[in-house]
């Protein structure tokens, strides 16, 4: 009875070596980055960790397929690296045999591939799955509509263009209707004149003091009589 127990061990154990290798049928290989992911907090690839992954795993096809009956002992890990790496597959609990269909696997990955992440503590980046595509989250939609948001903008610029063009308006009146009043009270003293044109003062005539012009006074001097 032992002999034969050991011996059907023996077969399964082949069987499963054949079934776990690199590049077999349905197999994938992972890679994880802990150190790089987790710095000086990265933690040991040991046995706990392998069994989480089949755990993760498992959990995975079962979630992906309501009739899966998928165990722990049906994810099989191999050719375990250091750095860390390794391969694995996923046994047909009816047949263990025989490996699950790799495309049933990918799409169970996929499903749960933040699950599995959050699990490990890593990312796309740091736990790959060299033959599974990464799992692009969903954009997320801001709660004001994008078009809301623009119409806001172009609404504010508006308004602030229409307010300054209002207040530059108000300054110039201002400031005219200062220049107008200064002219005003000079003229109405009498002490001096302003020629506007285009409104802007082209002259300035003192009527006190007079305004003598500098080539008829040389002449006066010259014929001056001694």
């Amino acid at each position: 009875m032992l002999r034969v127990l050991l011996l059907t061990l023996s077969v399964v154990a082949i069987a499963y070596a054949e079934l776990c290798k690199p590049d077999a049928q349905n197999a994938f290989k992972v890679r994880l980055s802990i150190k790089t992911a987790l710095g000086d907090n990265a933690y040991a690839w040991d046995a706990n960790e392998e069994y989480l992954f089949k755990a993760m795993v498992a959990f995975a096809m079962r979630r992906y397929s309501s009739k899966s009956t998928t165990q722990i002992s049906n994810v099989l890990l191999c050719n375990v690296t250091d750095r860390v790496s390794f391969w694995f597959v996923v046994t047909d609990p009816n047949k263990n045999v025989t490996t699950v269909p790799g495309r049933e696997v990918e799409a169970a990955i996929r499903m749960n591939r933040n699950r599995i992440n959050n699990a490990f503590l890593l990312s796309d980046q740091t736990l790959q799955f060299l033959k599974i595509t990464s799992t692009l989250s969903p954009p997320v939609e801001p709660s004001t509509p994008v078009w809301l948001i623009v119409f806001g903008v172009v609404l504010c610029l508006i308004v602030a263009g229409i307010v300054f063009l209002i207040v530059s308006g108000i300054q110039q009146r201002k400031k005219k209707n200062k220049e107008s009043a200064e002219r005003e009270n000079l003229e109405e003293k009498g002490e001096v004149t302003v020629t506007v044109e285009n409104g802007i003062p082209c002259e300035v005539l003192d009527f006190k003091a007079g305004h003598v012009n500098g080539v008829f006074a040389a002449d006066d001097e010259r014929f001056t009589s001694l």
